[in-house]
Formats: C-alpha cells, structure tokens, sequence
C-alpha cells in the first residue's frame, strides 16, 4: 500500500480529513524549501503538495505565478526538487510527497528517466495540470512502472465522460477544483461543489480532495465536511512571500494549524 493509500485509510479510521497544503519549490530560495516541508508537517499537513516552478503557469493567479518568477529567478529545476525531496526523505519517510506542475518540465527531462528518479528519491505522485489522459499514454506508463500515482484535474465544467475516463487512470486521490478561475480566486458556492462531488463518486473510487479557493478556517472547514480532503495553496504562498526568509517557516506552520483545528472542529 502507498503512503497516499496509507494516510487516507488511517484519516479514514480516525474520522479526520486529509490536509495537504501547497507550496512552489524554490520560493522564496532554492534552501528555505525543505524547512518548510518538515514546517507544513509540524504544522499537520497529511500531504505535501509541491509546485513545480513553471514560466507560464497558466491555472494559477497572481500569488502562485510570483512564487513560479522568484523560484526560476534562483534557477530551481526539476532535478533540483527531487533533490529536495530526497533530502526531505532523510527525516520523514511517511509524508506522502506530490509534485504539481505543467507537462513541459517532465517531458524535457523524459517520463522515464524522471519517474525512475522520483521514485528513487521518494515521490508518490505527479499532478500534471495540462496533461488530460488522452494524451498522457507515455507518461502513465513510466509512472506505473515506477508505482507513482497520476493525480488528475476535475473541475466544474468536466463531463460525465471526461470523469469516466479519469477514473480509468487515476490513482491515489482526484483533486477537484472548486470554482472556475484560477488558484486564489474567492467566488466559492459550496453547494455547487457538493453536488459536483457526490457526482465524481459514483464513478471514481478515490478519496476527492478540493482545492482553489480554499483560504481561511472557513472555507477549509465547509470542504472538509464535503470531501475527503482539503488543498490550500495560494494563501499559504502569499504567508511566504509576506514573511521574513527566516520566519517563514514557523509563520506557515503557525497559520496551518489554525487550519487543521477548523477542519476537525
């Protein structure tokens, strides 16, 4: 059983839902992102969500596309991160780590040499943000051998068909992107989201976790209530930017778990 598999069934036992906060590797430098791994744990997260730097990173807003800009100004690269990874793996080995990012910087490096590595290294998943099954043949195949999981988008306009397909591929858990927009936007109907959820249910198998928008206890404790799990991103990478590099960490940590006790209250 994976370590994604693992975290959900013993959430599952315990009656929480899964917390799996996002950050762009490399921001706000290359050497601050593997202190802010172990942070977000301390902080609770049950999974990791790392941003793969990307030059047009065109599913996210403002606060992410920053973070993208100052990671690439210090040169972090994909090889970098399953670097960081690895020195991550060398104190917590049982934090599931997915990578999110854009196909291009995978497909340069080649899916087989890169899940070959991440695997290695100590990677669970890959969410590749425009890289729809039909075109994902390639990469499925080098993440199966290597038993990493492919997360898939769904979102408010995927068809009953796109979901069916979908559910032929996805592994680990589907993230469900609540509004139409980009990361950071505000403009949440939860009712909407919970309709569109009970949906993906009855053809997917897989703990669903919600993300885009997710800002405040608030918000994170009405997704919770409807999903098995709850993504925060933007919010989290705005505390980093409006952070001195050296309090980043424990001011990210701090706001973390202010989520996590909103989620389980």
């Amino acid at each position: 059983m994976s370590r994604i598999q693992n975290t959900f069934k013993r959430l599952k036992g315990e009656g929480r839902k899964a917390l799996v906060p996002f950050i762009t590797a490399g921001d706000p430098h290359p050497s601050s992102t593997v202190p802010l791994m172990h942070a977000l744990v301390e902080g609770v997260a049950d999974i990791l969500e790392i941003g793969v730097p990307f030059s047009d990173p065109m599913s996210d807003g403002q606060v992410i596309q920053r973070a993208s800009e100052r990671a690439l100004r210090h040169g972090t690269s994909l090889r970098d991160i399953l670097s960081m990874v690895e020195e991550f793996r060398k104190k917590d080995d049982s934090t599931p780590v997915v990578l999110m990012g854009y196909a291009n910087p995978f497909e340069a490096m080649g899916y087989s040499s890169f899940s070959a590595q991440a695997k290695r290294v100590g990677v669970d998943g890959v969410l590749t943000v425009d890289c729809p099954p039909e075109e994902a043949e390639e990469m499925l195949e080098s993440f199966a051998r290597e038993e990493i999981s492919p997360i898939f988008l769904l979102s408010p306009t995927t068809t009953e068909e796109r979901i069916a397909k979908v559910a032929k591929y996805a592994s680990g858990y589907v993230y469900y992107v609540s509004l139409k927009g980009v990361t950071g936007a505000t403009h949440l109907d939860f009712g909407d989201v919970g309709n569109r959820v009970a949906k993906i249910r009855e053809q997917i198998d897989l703990p669903v976790c919600i993300g885009f928008g997710i800002r405040d206890g608030k918000t994170a404790k009405a997704a919770a209530m409807i999903a098995d799990g709850v993504v925060i991103g933007s919010r989290i990478v705005q505390e980093i930017e409006q952070s001195e590099a050296q309090s980043a960490a424990e001011k990210v940590a701090l706001f973390l778990r202010s989520i996590r006790t909103a989620i389980d209250a």
